[in-house]
C-alpha cells in the first residue's frame, strides 16, 4: 500500500473542501424549530396587541401553548440555562420579597441536591398553577426585587424588562445587541473576576507572575497558574481562579487535574500555599465536582465581600510569616 505524500494529503483538503459542513436533515429540522418559535412569538404578540400586556396573557401563553416559555425567553434574550440558574437561586435563597413574588411556598420543597432541568421546569409550568404564576411574575416584576438586582449582573438584569413585551423597536434592538455581544461580554477582561484578585494584590504591593508548570503526572501539558507570588522561581503563594456560572462535564476533569497540580506543587515547592477562588452558581449545582475541586487547595475563597476581606487578612498574615 502506498501512503499519500504530505502534498497529496494537503491537496485533498484544499481541493475537496466542503467549506461548511451541514447535515441536510438536521438543517431542515432546525429550520422548522426556528419557524415554530417565530409562530409562537407572533401568537403572543397578537394576544398582547388585542388584550393588552397583562400577567394573565403571559400565564395563558406559557401554560396553554406548547413551549410557550421559549417565546418568553427569546423575546427577553434570556437563555434556557440562565432560567435554570435563576430558578436554582430562588430555590436556595430565603429572601422574603422574592419568595412572595414567585409563590415559592407552592414550589416542590426538598433539600437542594440537583438542579431542575428545563424539561422539569416546563413540566411544573404545565402542572403547577402557582409555579407558572411565579415565573410570569419574575419576568413582569423581577427587576423590582432588590436581591435580584444584587445577584444578577447588569447585563442579565436588563433582560428582565417588561417593556420587551411591547415589541417596540428599542426593546427588540436591545435584545438583539445582547445576543450579539454576549460572547464579547463574557470574554472581556473587565468581566473577569481575576481582575478583583489582581486589584487586591496591587493594593498590597505584591508582585506576581502568570506562569506555566510542566507537570509529568498531568501528561506534561503545561498548566498556567493565574497568580504566582512573587514569582515562578521561588513561589510563596499560588492562586487559581475558577468562577463558573454555567455547568459542563469538563468541570469534573478540571477538579481531577487540580488535585494533580496540588500534589505536584507540594512535592516540588514545599511550603507554598495553593489558594483557590472557586465561586459561581455553576459550582454550586455541581457539588460532587466541587468537593473534588476544593480538596486540591490549602485555602478556598469566594468573591463575596466577607470572603474578600478574609483573603486580604490571610495575605497580611502570610506576608508577616515570610518576613
Amino acid at each position: 500500500m502506498r501512503y499519500p505524500s504530505i502534498d497529496e494529503k494537503f491537496n485533498i483538503v484544499i481541493s475537496k473542501n466542503t467549506f461548511y459542513f451541514y447535515n441536510l436533515s438536521y438543517e431542515e429540522y432546525y429550520e422548522g424549530h426556528i419557524s415554530s418559535i417565530a409562530q409562537n412569538i407572533f401568537l403572543l404578540k397578537n394576544k398582547i396587541e388585542t388584550s393588552g400586556l397583562k400577567e394573565s396573557i403571559l400565564f395563558e401563553h406559557i401554560t396553554k401553548v406548547e413551549d410557550g416559555i421559549d417565546a418568553i425567553l427569546t423575546i427577553t434574550g434570556f437563555s434556557k440555562e440562565s432560567l435554570q440558574r435563576l430558578v436554582t437561586f430562588i430555590r436556595v435563597t430565603n429572601d422574603i420579597t422574592l419568595s412572595k413574588l414567585v409563590n415559592k411556598e407552592a414550589w416542590p420543597s426538598s433539600d437542594f441536591t440537583t438542579e431542575w432541568n428545563l424539561d422539569g421546569i416546563k413540566s411544573l409550568i404545565m402542572t403547577n398553577k402557582k409555579f407558572a404564576e411565579g415565573i410570569v411574575n419574575l419576568f413582569f416584576r423581577g427587576s423590582t426585587v432588590p436581591i435580584v438586582g444584587k445577584v444578577l449582573p447588569l447585563f442579565e438584569f436588563k433582560k428582565l424588562d417588561i417593556n420587551k413585551f411591547s415589541f417596540s423597536i428599542e426593546s427588540l434592538v436591545d435584545t438583539i445587541i445582547r445576543y450579539k455581544t454576549k460572547g464579547a461580554y463574557k470574554a472581556g477582561k473587565g468581566g473577569n473576576p481575576e481582575v478583583v484578585i489582581e486589584g487586591i494584590l496591587d493594593e498590597n504591593k505584591l508582585t506576581f507572575e502568570r506562569g506555566k508548570f510542566k507537570i509529568p503526572e498531568a501528561g506534561n501539558i503545561p498548566r498556567t497558574m493565574d497568580f504566582i507570588i512573587p514569582n515562578k522561581t521561588s513561589p510563596k503563594l499560588i492562586i487559581e481562579c475558577s468562577y463558573s456560572v454555567t455547568t459542563a462535564s469538563g468541570m469534573g476533569d478540571k477538579a481531577k487535574t487540580e488535585k494533580i497540580v496540588a500534589d505536584y506543587l507540594k512535592k516540588n515547592y514545599p511550603g507554598v500555599l495553593f489558594i483557590g477562588f472557586v465561586d459561581g452558581i455553576g459550582w454550586y449545582v455541581r457539588r460532587g465536582d466541587l468537593k473534588r475541586m476544593v480538596e486540591a487547595y490549602d485555602f478556598v475563597f469566594t468573591f463575596s465581600e466577607g470572603e474578600l476581606q478574609r483573603f486580604k487578612d490571610m495575605l497580611t498574615s502570610n506576608l508577616k510569616n515570610h518576613d
